[in-house]
């Protein structure tokens, strides 16, 4: 009797966290699908979800100086979809990484390496700007570092979870090569085995020993799991790669595909970021001289030096101009470039995921080498050099850096978009440029 009620008590809790989860996590979502058709509607061009993350924040804030017991609530309420998106984050970033090859085609193989050379060695000097600038400003108003708040940790991959998506990959990936067109389109039907096969590659990595994933990140595995399975359809359905590619990222809502589908989360997560910070919210507050000295100058060191850099190795203006908003995440670096003319989008999206990749890889080690050992240090020198990849990357693993990375991640952002929209500014970077 007393295991039957056990029984029906676990089924009873499975049940309940399941829709706990389903609605806080689709309430987060549909906030994301709302504001952004309300900006697309009103023709503003400021990224719907960062206005999001601060609103939320607000409340939050406002709750708590009024009716703390509410915020906590709303807090609590909102658990299980913070830590679903803090499990999956790394995800929500690969379709640019997956379809990389259909970026960097037109690209001259001499430029690309001049491109790469800036990425690489770009990505470092930014690192190293915001994180020393941190430290720097911290000996100038002599703040001790105190401990962040405990963060709860999403909970690891099991068995189980990879023979279920591995059975989704088999059944789907066979039936869009007998019946491509099963769901109605193409991208539709290969959306199944495309998905599954970059959550299994996630999933495989995470289980890596830590030495190799310092150099060998979980989202490296994610992306090549998800171009071989493309590779392999292609190959068996004598269509080639290409299009299968095109079919992982479609971009058009009426007719998603696998990475349609990862990178409507993006959205959601900047939300989740306004949550973080506020659990953080002492620590933010006790160190916003530290914060926002580090984001102005890396993210000015970025544009600048980027724009320096590409004159001095002889890169094509054009080219050069595409790469700028490098360290700022895709959404607002698309932004950015469209106020200059004759730039190269899809190469903007490509440079801006490599350079997060990067971050993602290595952001760990190179931090231990440089003995930058807190929190703040870290996720900021984290978050301005390497955006939302590396952000995901270091929070994964040091949740009480994300409040920081959240903070940093959001204001290079914003601080980027402003200071491009500035003509004077611009136009300074295009005489740079030559």
């Amino acid at each position: 009797m007393n295991a039957g009620s056990g029984s029906t008590s676990t089924i009873s809790q499975t049940v309940f966290g399941s829709l706990h989860l389903v609605v806080s996590l689709g309430i987060i979502v549909a906030m994301d699908k709302f504001l952004k058709m309300a900006f697309v509607a009103a023709a503003i061009k400021f990224p719907s979800a960062l206005f999001g993350m601060f609103c939320i924040f607000t409340i939050l804030m406002v709750l708590d100086s009024t009716i703390p017991a509410a915020a906590t609530t709303l807090i609590n309420f909102f658990q299980p979809a913070l830590l679903f998106i803090q499990r999956w984050l790394p995800l929500f970033y690969v379709p640019y990484l997956v379809v990389l090859p259909l970026s960097i085609r037109d690209i001259p193989p001499a430029s690309g390496l001049k491109i790469c050379f800036i990425i690489a060695s770009g990505w470092l000097a930014s690192l190293c700007v915001a994180g020393y600038t941190a430290i720097a400003v911290r000996k100038m108003v002599k703040l001790e570092m105190i401990d962040a708040e405990p963060m709860a940790k999403p909970s690891p991959f099991v068995p189980t979870e990879v023979w279920s998506w591995s059975g989704v990959f088999l059944i789907s990936f066979v039936t869009a090569l007998k019946y491509p067109t099963a769901l109605g389109t193409t991208a539709r039907t290969c959306l199944p085995f495309l998905l599954a096969s970059t959550v299994l590659g996630y999933m495989v990595g995470s289980w890596f020993p830590s030495g190799l994933k310092k150099v060998f990140h979980p989202i490296i595995c994610c992306a090549l799991s998800a171009d071989l399975a493309a590779l392999a359809f292609g190959y068996l359905s004598q269509s080639g790669l290409d299009p299968v590619l095109g079919n992982y990222l479609t971009k058009v809502s009426s007719n998603p595909g696998a990475g349609d589908v990862l990178m409507g989360f993006l959205g959601s997560v900047i939300l989740s970021f306004a949550f973080s910070m506020f659990m953080q919210r002492k620590l933010v507050k006790r160190h916003a001289a530290e914060i926002f000295t580090s984001v102005i100058v890396s993210t000015l060191f970025s544009l600048y030096s980027t724009a320096l850099i590409g004159r001095l190795v002889g890169l094509e203006p054009t080219l050069t101009i595409s790469i700028l908003p490098r360290c700022i995440t895709v959404a607002l670096a698309l932004s950015i470039v469209s106020l200059f003319e004759g730039t190269n989008s899809s190469l903007t999206a490509a440079v801006v995921v490599v350079t997060g990749l990067i971050g993602a890889n290595f952001v760990q080690a190179t931090l231990d080498k440089l003995q930058f050992r807190d929190p703040i240090a870290r996720g900021i020198a984290t978050a301005s050099s390497a955006h939302g990849l590396g952000t995901a990357a270091l929070s994964a693993k040091e949740p009480e850096a994300l409040p920081f990375c959240a903070i940093a991640y959001a204001l290079t952002g914003i601080f980027g978009s402003l200071i491009c929209s500035v003509p004077a500014v611009r136009q300074s970077l295009l005489a740079i440029v030559g």
